[in-house]
C-alpha cells in the first residue's frame, strides 16, 4: 500500500463529528429540531451555552439551593424546548425568525411557573395542603405545558401514559377491586404533583439537574477531544485481525464509546459510521452489519463508568453510591457483549470471513502514543468517583480535564469553536431527559399519592402464583430442588414484568420507563425476595431491550440507514444478537451474586455463577448462530437452547443439567468437523 492508499485509510477511519449529529439528528426524535434563523438562532445558542456552564460551575463551585437549581434547570430546559422543537405549526401562529409566535409567549410563561415555585417556598410551610388560587393557576400552567414540551421532544407515548395516571388518581376511587383508592380533585393533585417535592420537582429532576446533564456534557466534550476515536482505533488494534475483525471492531468499540456515551443511538452513529461499512466490505450482509454496531451499542447505557441517565436515578432511588452501582453493573455489561461477541465470531466462521488486512490496521505504538492522553480524563473521572466524592464534582473534573488536554493536545487540538459547539450540544443532548423526567415526575406523584405501586405489584404477583400453580404436577416429577413453586413464581413474575418492559419501552425513553416502572413493577419482583439493587437493574436491562425490539428499535433503524439495508430486518437480527441481554437479567435476579457488591457475597458461589452464565450466553449464541466447529443441526441447536435457559437457575442440579446437554452437543460437532476434512481429501 502506498503511502496515499495509507493515508486514505487512515481517514476513513477518523470520526466526523459533524456526520454522526446529522445521522443521530435523522434518527433519533429527541434531536428533532426546528430550523431557526437571524436573532433567534443566536440567542438558542446562548442559552444552550449558559446552560451548560451553569450546571458546571455549580458541580464544581457548590449547587445552589436544591429547590432554586431545580427551578433554574427546568426553566431553561422547558423553555428552551418550546423554541427549539416544532409544534402544530397550525395552531402556534406567524413565525418570527423560525420560531412561532405562541412559542415565544410559552416559553417565559413556562420559566414563569418554573421559578413561581421557589419564590413563594417559604409560605408554602404555612399553607401546605391548602394551596391557594394563584398556586393551583401556576401548578396547572406547569402541568400543562410539562406535558406538551415532552410531547414535543419524544413524542405522544410519554404524555399519553402520563395524562392516564392523572386520570387515575382523579377517577381512581370509581374503580373497584385492588387498584380503587379515595381519589383527589385537581387542587389536591396539583398540591401534590407541583407544590411538593413528589413530583415535578422530585427525584427525577433532581437527578437530571445535578447527576445527568454533567455526564452528558463530559460524554460529548470527551468525544470531541478524541477520546472515541482513541478507543476506536485501540478496539481495532485488539481485535481487528481476526475473523470478522471489522465486527469484533464494532463490539470493543462500542463497549469502550458506550461507557462514555450512554446512549444507544449516540453509540450507534459514531461509531457505526466507520464499522458498518467495513463489515461490509469484507462480506457481512448488510442487516447483519447493522444488526451487530445497534445490538453493541445498545450496551452502552450499562456500561461503567457513565451508564446512562436511568442509572443516576437508580441511585437516587436506591440511596446507594456511585461506585457500588459501577460495580454492580460490571460483570452484567461483559455478559451482554460477549453474548453479541460469541454469535459475531461464529458467524464469521460459518461464512470464512477474513480479518483486516495490517495496512488497513492502525498500529498499535502510534495508537497509544499519540491517543493516550485523551484516557486521562476518564481516569481522573474515575478516581473522583471512587475516592469517595459526588458524581457531579466528579463530572467536573473530567470535563475540566477534557478543555485542559484538548487545548494542549496537539494531536487532535480543541479550539474555542469547538468548546462552545460541545457546550452547545451537551445542553441539546440533555434537553429531552428533561422534560422526560419533569413528566414522568407527575407519575412518580401519582403513585406517591394513590399507592398504585404497591396495588400493581400485588396484582402482579399474585397472577404469577396463579400461573405456577399449573406446574405442580411437571415439578413434582423433576429430581428435588431442580424447581419450586417458589422459583416458579418468581420466574414467571420476572417473565411478565419483562413483557411489560419491552411493551412500554417501545414508545418511552429508556430513563423515562426506569422511572415508572421502578415505581410500579419493582415492588412485585423484591416481594418475592429479590434484592432492590437486582429488582432494578432487572427493569432497567429489559427496558433498554426494547432499543432493539421491532417494531420500534431505534438503535437498528439508524444502524440499518448507514448500512442501507431494511430497517425491520435489522431489527430482527440486532434482537437476535442481543439475546444474551435477555438471560443475564434472570441470573443476577435468582443469583444476586453476581452484583458482587450485595451483602453475603461469597467468591466461590460468584465464580459458579459467571461461569455458568458464560456458558449459557455463549450456548444460546451458537444455537442462534447455527454454527460451532461445522453447521449445527435443528436437533443439535434444540439442546443448546434448553442449556441456556437451564444455566441461569441457581439450583446445582439444573445447572449441571444444562451442562450435560450442552457436552454432547459440543463433541458431537467437533467430530463432524474433523470428517469433513478427511471427506473432502477423500472426494
Amino acid at each position: 500500500m502506498t503511502e496515499v492508499e495509507r493515508g486514505g485509510a487512515q481517514a476513513a477511519r477518523r470520526l466526523d463529528h459533524e456526520k454522526a449529529a446529522e445521522l443521530e439528528r435523522v434518527y433519533d426524535s429527541e434531536l428533532n429540531f426546528r430550523t431557526v434563523t437571524g436573532p433567534a438562532k443566536w440567542l438558542v445558542s446562548i442559552g444552550l451555552v449558559a446552560l451548560s456552564i451553569f450546571h458546571y460551575y455549580t458541580a464544581g463551585f457548590g449547587i445552589v439551593t436544591e429547590h432554586w437549581h431545580k427551578a433554574i434547570h427546568l426553566a431553561a430546559v422547558l423553555s428552551l424546548i418550546y423554541l427549539i422543537f416544532p409544534g402544530p405549526s397550525r395552531l402556534l401562529g406567524p413565525s418570527i425568525y423560525g420560531v412561532p409566535l405562541l412559542d415565544w409567549l410559552l416559553a417565559p410563561t413556562i420559566i414563569a411557573a418554573s421559578i413561581y415555585l421557589p419564590v413563594v417556598f417559604d409560605e408554602l410551610t404555612f399553607r401546605i395542603g391548602m394551596p391557594n388560587t394563584m398556586d393551583v393557576t401556576m401548578g396547572t400552567i406547569m402541568v400543562v405545558l410539562t406535558l406538551e414540551a415532552a410531547r414535543r421532544a419524544m413524542g405522544p407515548v410519554l404524555p399519553g401514559i402520563v395524562i392516564v395516571f392523572i386520570l387515575y388518581a382523579l377517577f381512581g376511587n370509581r374503580i373497584d377491586g385492588v387498584l380503587s383508592h379515595p381519589g383527589a380533585d385537581w387542587n389536591g393533585l396539583i398540591n401534590h404533583v407541583y407544590l411538593t417535592q413528589e413530583g415535578i420537582f422530585g427525584i427525577p429532576a433532581k437527578v437530571v439537574s445535578t447527576f445527568v446533564f454533567h455526564f452528558v456534557l463530559f460524554g460529548v466534550i470527551a468525544t470531541r477531544m478524541g477520546l472515541g476515536q482513541f478507543f476506536i482505533d485501540l478496539a481495532s488494534v485488539v481485535a481487528g485481525r481476526y475473523p470478522g475483525g471489522p465486527a469484533k471492531v464494532a463490539v470493543v468499540s462500542s463497549a469502550m464509546f458506550g461507557s462514555i456515551s450512554g446512549s444507544s443511538i449516540a453509540n450507534t452513529v459514531t461509531t457505526g459510521s466507520l464499522t458498518i461499512p467495513a463489515m461490509k466490505k469484507i462480506g457481512y450482509r448488510a442487516h447483519f452489519a447493522g444488526g451487530v454496531e445497534a445490538a453493541a451499542s445498545a450496551g452502552g447505557q450499562i456500561t461503567p463508568p457513565i451508564m446512562g441517565a436511568a442509572a443516576f436515578v437508580m441511585i437516587e432511588f436506591l440511596e446507594i453510591p456511585l461506585t457500588t452501582l459501577l460495580v454492580a453493573a460490571a460483570v452484567p455489561a461483559f455478559m451482554h457483549f460477549l453474548g453479541v461477541f460469541v454469535q459475531v465470531h461464529f458467524e464469521a466462521k460459518r461464512l470464512g470471513l477474513r480479518g483486516m488486512e495490517p495496512d488497513e490496521l492502525p498500529r498499535l505504538g502510534p495508537t497509544l502514543a499519540h491517543g493516550w492522553p485523551t484516557v486521562i480524563p476518564l481516569v481522573i473521572l474515575v478516581w473522583v468517583i471512587v475516592a469517595g466524592y459526588t458524581p457531579y464534582l466528579a463530572a467536573f473534573y473530567g470535563i475540566t480535564a477534557c478543555i485542559v488536554i484538548g487545548f494542549l493536545n496537539p494531536r487532535n487540538r480543541l479550539t474555542l469553536t469547538d468548546l462552545w459547539f460541545g457546550f452547545e450540544t451537551g445542553a441539546r443532548y440533555a434537553l429531552a431527559v428533561g422534560a422526560a423526567a419533569a413528566a414522568v415526575g407527575i407519575v412518580v406523584g401519582v403513585i406517591t399519592l394513590t399507592g398504585a405501586g404497591f396495588r400493581v405489584g400485588f396484582i402482579v404477583t399474585q397472577a404469577a402464583a396463579r400461573t405456577a400453580e399449573s406446574f405442580a404436577p411437571l415439578i413434582a416429577l423433576l429430581p428435588e430442588g431442580t424447581l419450586t413453586m417458589q422459583g416458579v413464581t418468581l420466574f414467571l413474575t420476572l417473565v411478565f414484568v419483562a413483557l411489560v418492559c419491552v411493551a412500554m419501552g417501545a414508545g418511552i425513553p429508556t430513563t423515562a420507563l426506569y422511572i415508572v416502572l421502578a415505581a410500579i413493577a419493582a415492588p412485585a419482583v423484591t416481594q418475592l425476595g429479590v434484592p432492590p439493587l437486582a429488582a432494578h437493574l432487572f427493569i432497567l436491562y429489559y427496558g433498554i431491550l426494547a432499543d432493539l425490539t421491532p417494531p420500534v428499535c431505534v438503535s437498528a433503524y439508524a444502524a440499518a440507514g448507514i448500512a442501507g439495508a431494511n430497517p425491520f430486518r435489522t431489527g430482527l437480527t440486532a434482537f437476535r444478537l442481543g439475546l444474551g441481554k435477555a438471560i443475564v437479567p434472570f441470573v443476577f435476579a435468582y443469583a444476586p451474586v453476581m452484583l458482587i457488591v450485595l451483602p453475603g457475597f461469597d467468591f466461590g458461589e460468584f465464580v459458579m455463577v459467571v461461569l455458568s452464565c458464560a456458558a449459557g450466553v455463549s450456548a444460546l449464541g451458537i444455537a442462534m448462530t447455527g454454527y460451532l466447529f461445522a453447521p449445527l443441526s435443528p436437533f443439535g441447536r434444540l439442546p443448546l437452547i434448553a442449556a441456556s435457559l437451564l444455566t441461569i437457575s441457581p439450583s446445582l442440579n439444573a445447572t449441571l443439567i444444562g451442562f450435560a446437554l450442552i457436552a454432547p452437543v459440543v463433541l458431537a460437532n467437533w467430530l463432524a468437523a474433523r470428517r469433513r476434512p478427511a471427506q473432502a481429501l477423500s472426494g
